[in-house]
């Protein structure tokens, strides 16, 4: 199993802490936005006198709930379509389990979740991954290159959407190039789309579960935590209307019996959040992606193309490798006794020669915080530069 780059440099940053610094956290998606008043509420409210299981795809309400919001979206998904999962996470495990055998091969544009590496070797699937360009903002690989990596054990292909780490978010046409691969070859078209709610500058995202022709083909992976901030409830969702596909996932669901109730009530409670709740945390958003990124490009030598969606960027840095730059970050510098974590972004990539000098950055805390990791990395890479001079 590969190590976590989000979370392999914890205890670096845990012995920073103790020297006395203060560590500001963009190594992770865990937003500082408070969670929607009625989650909150029905975790209070709930006063059942046996905490019991679930059914294994998860409570019909809740299930049915989930259904509500597709088709307020405009997507056509009923309850049958829904599997409550613990997490997203488990979502992937699930999917990857139900449609491939081990051998079997998944093709995914690169960077990509870093965990979905994981999955597969948990899986016996193989990752072939398709390198994004950061010149291009890491858009959609050309279709020549999908064509090329499909073979005769390609079962499927898998893009985030808004993207983590890079934070694109992937055009109409662009979709429909998949769409057109995916249906010529017979494969499925899986679409972790947690980040849908976050996309900005008037764009808007498209579900590949709104595509027309790709009914059976289409599995979407979603998830509660990044949407309503509640990252500790552990809900999330496969969607389908490949009927097959759901009911095998639902065998895996069996096995590990049901997902958390109490993460379920709460969850149930988070659907009734107001769109008004979305436009606040967009624009609380927009502001802190633009106060980074602009940031990052006036630091000599760094360069990050401007996310359009989820809360994430990618930078590319004047180092030849970024996490020995991070690890001297937290044991080394320290500027009016604070340092900064990122996340190296080599690990968000298969093909290990790729993104020695990239980092990503999660701006999910307020912008005085977000200047001050601008200013940190500033003054480190001088710092770093004039130490290996």
């Amino acid at each position: 199993m590969p190590e976590s780059p989000i979370r392999k440099l914890v205890p670096f940053a845990e012995a920073a802490i103790k020297s006395g610094a203060e560590v500001i956290h963009l190594n992770i998606g865990q937003p500082d936005i408070p969670t929607p008043d009625g989650a909150m509420e029905a975790l209070k409210k709930y006063d059942d006198k046996v905490l019991s299981y679930s059914h294994s795809a998860g409570f019909e309400s809740l299930r049915a709930g989930f259904a509500g919001y597709y088709q307020k979206i405009g997507l056509p998904i009923e309850t049958k379509d829904v599997i409550v999962t613990t997490g997203g996470s488990e979502a992937i495990q699930f999917v990857l389990g139900s449609i491939m055998d081990a051998g079997d091969e998944i093709i995914i544009p690169e960077p990509f979740y870093a965990n979905y590496n994981g999955f597969a070797i948990q899986s016996g699937v193989k990752v072939v991954a398709l390198p994004s360009s950061i010149e291009s903002g890491f858009a959609l690989p050309p279709l020549a290159d999908f064509e090329k990596a499909i073979g005769p054990k390609t079962k499927a292909i898998m893009i985030c959407n808004p993207g983590n780490p890079t934070g694109y978010l992937y055009s109409v046409e662009e979709l429909e190039k998949l769409r057109e691969i995916v249906l010529k070859h017979d494969l499925y078209l899986l679409a972790d789309e947690v980040y849908r709610e976050f996309a900005y500058d008037g764009l808007k995202h498209t579900s590949i579960l709104s595509l027309q022709g790709l009914e059976q083909n289409a599995i979407v992976l979603d998830s509660v935590s990044k949407r309503y901030s509640m990252c500790g409830a552990r809900i999330g969702t496969i969607v389908s209307k490949n009927q097959a596909v759901m009911s095998t996932a639902l065998k895996f669901a069996q096995a590990r019996l049901s997902p958390p109730t109490l993460a379920q009530v709460a969850s149930l409670g988070a659907l009734s959040t107001p769109d008004s709740y979305f436009e606040t945390v967009n624009a609380e958003y927009t502001h802190r992606r633009n106060t980074l990124v602009n940031g990052l490009n006036k630091i000599e030598g760094v360069f990050c193309p401007m996310p359009k969606g989820a809360f994430y960027c990618v930078a590319r840095l004047p180092v030849a490798d970024a996490e020995v730059f991070a690890k001297w970050m937290l044991q080394e510098f320290r500027l009016n006794g604070r340092t900064l974590m990122f996340a190296p972004n080599a690990g968000f990539y298969s093909s290990p020669s790729l993104g020695k000098d990239e980092i990503r950055l999660a701006y999910v805390l307020e912008e005085e915080k977000l200047l001050q990791a601008v200013a940190i990395l500033e003054a480190g890479l001088k710092a770093y530069q004039a130490l290996n001079a």
